[in-house]
Protein backbone atom coordinates (compact mmCIF):
# COMPACT_ATOMS: atom_id res chain seq x y z
CA UNK A 1 0.00 0.00 0.00
CA UNK A 2 2.37 2.67 -1.21
CA UNK A 3 -0.17 5.34 -2.19
CA UNK A 4 -2.23 5.27 1.01
CA UNK A 5 -2.28 8.61 2.82
CA UNK A 6 -1.43 8.58 6.49
CA UNK A 7 -4.35 9.33 8.72
CA UNK A 8 -3.86 10.77 12.14
CA UNK A 9 -5.81 7.96 13.77
CA UNK A 10 -5.31 8.62 17.44
CA UNK A 11 -5.31 5.92 20.07
CA UNK A 12 -8.49 4.24 21.18
CA UNK A 13 -9.14 4.53 24.91
CA UNK A 14 -10.27 1.59 27.01
CA UNK A 15 -13.86 2.89 26.97
CA UNK A 16 -14.08 2.78 23.15
CA UNK A 17 -13.28 6.46 22.56
CA UNK A 18 -11.14 7.41 19.59
CA UNK A 19 -9.58 10.77 20.44
CA UNK A 20 -9.48 13.28 17.58
CA UNK A 21 -8.41 16.51 19.29
CA UNK A 22 -7.60 17.66 22.79
CA UNK A 23 -7.42 21.15 24.27
CA UNK A 24 -4.53 20.83 26.73
CA UNK A 25 -4.20 24.60 27.06
CA UNK A 26 -7.69 24.84 28.56
CA UNK A 27 -6.62 22.95 31.68
CA UNK A 28 -3.76 25.42 32.09
CA UNK A 29 -5.80 28.57 31.48
CA UNK A 30 -9.00 27.59 33.33
CA UNK A 31 -10.08 26.01 36.59
CA UNK A 32 -12.39 23.19 35.46
CA UNK A 33 -15.49 22.94 37.65
CA UNK A 34 -17.81 20.53 35.83
CA UNK A 35 -17.66 18.49 32.61
CA UNK A 36 -20.33 17.25 30.21
CA UNK A 37 -20.36 14.98 27.17
CA UNK A 38 -22.31 16.47 24.26
CA UNK A 39 -23.17 15.22 20.80
CA UNK A 40 -22.42 17.37 17.76
CA UNK A 41 -24.55 18.21 14.74
CA UNK A 42 -22.12 17.86 11.83
CA UNK A 43 -22.14 17.80 8.05
CA UNK A 44 -20.84 14.75 6.18
CA UNK A 45 -17.56 16.36 5.14
CA UNK A 46 -16.91 17.42 8.74
CA UNK A 47 -17.24 13.82 9.91
CA UNK A 48 -14.84 12.67 7.20
CA UNK A 49 -12.30 15.34 8.16
CA UNK A 50 -12.61 14.32 11.82
CA UNK A 51 -12.11 10.65 10.94
CA UNK A 52 -8.82 11.71 9.33
CA UNK A 53 -7.90 13.11 12.77
CA UNK A 54 -7.90 16.77 11.85
CA UNK A 55 -9.36 19.36 14.22
CA UNK A 56 -8.29 22.12 16.59
CA UNK A 57 -10.07 23.09 19.81
CA UNK A 58 -7.61 25.79 20.88
CA UNK A 59 -9.77 28.83 20.09
CA UNK A 60 -13.09 27.11 20.81
CA UNK A 61 -15.86 28.07 23.19
CA UNK A 62 -19.57 27.38 23.59
CA UNK A 63 -22.36 29.90 23.93
CA UNK A 64 -26.12 29.97 24.20
CA UNK A 65 -28.33 31.26 21.43
CA UNK A 66 -31.84 31.28 22.81
CA UNK A 67 -32.08 28.08 24.81
CA UNK A 68 -29.70 26.05 22.60
CA UNK A 69 -25.95 25.62 23.07
CA UNK A 70 -23.55 26.09 20.14
CA UNK A 71 -19.86 25.29 19.77
CA UNK A 72 -17.97 28.16 18.17
CA UNK A 73 -14.39 28.83 17.09
CA UNK A 74 -13.50 25.15 16.67
CA UNK A 75 -11.53 24.56 13.50
CA UNK A 76 -12.36 21.47 11.45
CA UNK A 77 -10.48 21.89 8.16
CA UNK A 78 -12.22 21.29 4.87
CA UNK A 79 -12.30 17.70 3.68
CA UNK A 80 -9.59 17.30 1.04
CA UNK A 81 -11.73 15.21 -1.32
CA UNK A 82 -14.82 17.33 -0.76
CA UNK A 83 -16.61 19.09 -3.59
CA UNK A 84 -18.80 22.18 -3.62
CA UNK A 85 -20.71 20.65 -0.67
CA UNK A 86 -17.70 21.14 1.62
CA UNK A 87 -18.19 22.90 4.96
CA UNK A 88 -16.87 26.17 6.37
CA UNK A 89 -13.98 25.37 8.76
CA UNK A 90 -15.05 27.60 11.68
CA UNK A 91 -18.84 27.48 11.52
CA UNK A 92 -21.17 27.28 14.54
CA UNK A 93 -22.09 23.72 15.46
CA UNK A 94 -25.07 22.81 17.60
CA UNK A 95 -24.40 20.75 20.73
CA UNK A 96 -26.81 18.01 21.72
CA UNK A 97 -27.51 17.77 25.45
CA UNK A 98 -30.45 16.86 27.65
CA UNK A 99 -32.65 19.76 28.77
CA UNK A 100 -31.64 19.29 32.45
CA UNK A 101 -27.98 19.53 31.48
CA UNK A 102 -28.59 22.64 29.37
CA UNK A 103 -30.46 24.31 32.24
CA UNK A 104 -27.67 23.45 34.68
CA UNK A 105 -25.01 24.83 32.32
CA UNK A 106 -27.02 28.00 31.68
CA UNK A 107 -27.51 28.54 35.41
CA UNK A 108 -23.78 28.10 36.18
CA UNK A 109 -22.55 30.30 33.32
CA UNK A 110 -24.70 33.19 34.47
CA UNK A 111 -22.33 33.51 37.42
CA UNK A 112 -19.58 36.00 36.68
CA UNK A 113 -16.31 34.67 35.35
CA UNK A 114 -17.64 31.31 34.16
CA UNK A 115 -17.37 30.13 30.58
CA UNK A 116 -17.83 26.94 28.57
CA UNK A 117 -14.71 25.50 26.92
CA UNK A 118 -14.26 22.32 24.86
CA UNK A 119 -11.73 19.87 26.32
CA UNK A 120 -11.78 16.90 23.92
CA UNK A 121 -13.27 15.92 20.60
CA UNK A 122 -13.65 12.20 20.01
CA UNK A 123 -15.69 9.40 18.48
CA UNK A 124 -17.63 7.15 20.83
CA UNK A 125 -19.46 4.19 19.32
CA UNK A 126 -19.14 5.82 15.89
CA UNK A 127 -20.65 9.16 16.94
CA UNK A 128 -18.79 12.45 17.25
CA UNK A 129 -18.79 13.75 20.81
CA UNK A 130 -17.23 16.73 22.51
CA UNK A 131 -16.36 17.01 26.18
CA UNK A 132 -17.19 20.51 27.37
CA UNK A 133 -16.43 22.05 30.74
CA UNK A 134 -17.78 24.86 32.83
CA UNK A 135 -14.63 26.72 33.75
CA UNK A 136 -13.42 29.83 35.49
CA UNK A 137 -10.39 31.70 34.19
CA UNK A 138 -7.20 31.43 36.24
CA UNK A 139 -5.19 34.46 37.22
CA UNK A 140 -1.59 34.65 36.04
CA UNK A 141 -0.19 33.89 39.52
CA UNK A 142 -2.41 30.77 39.74
CA UNK A 143 -0.94 29.52 36.46
CA UNK A 144 2.60 30.08 37.73
CA UNK A 145 1.78 28.35 41.02
CA UNK A 146 0.35 25.29 39.22
CA UNK A 147 3.41 25.12 36.95
CA UNK A 148 5.76 25.33 39.95
CA UNK A 149 3.84 22.54 41.75
CA UNK A 150 4.04 20.31 38.67
CA UNK A 151 7.80 20.89 38.35
CA UNK A 152 8.32 20.14 42.06
CA UNK A 153 6.33 16.92 41.74
CA UNK A 154 8.42 15.84 38.72
CA UNK A 155 11.67 16.55 40.57
CA UNK A 156 10.49 14.57 43.60
CA UNK A 157 9.54 11.60 41.39
CA UNK A 158 12.92 11.84 39.65
CA UNK A 159 14.71 11.77 43.03
CA UNK A 160 12.68 8.77 44.16
CA UNK A 161 13.48 6.98 40.90
CA UNK A 162 17.19 7.73 41.27
CA UNK A 163 17.23 6.45 44.87
CA UNK A 164 15.56 3.16 43.89
CA UNK A 165 17.95 2.41 41.03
Amino acid sequence: MIGVAKTAAKKKNDDGRKLVASNRKARHDYLIEDTFEAGLVLMGTEVKALRMGRASLVDGWASFSGDELYLEGVHIPEYVSGTWTNHTPRRRRKLLLHRKELDRIMHKTRESGHTIVPLQLYFKDGRAKVEIAIAKGKKEYDKRHALRERQDRREAERELGANRG
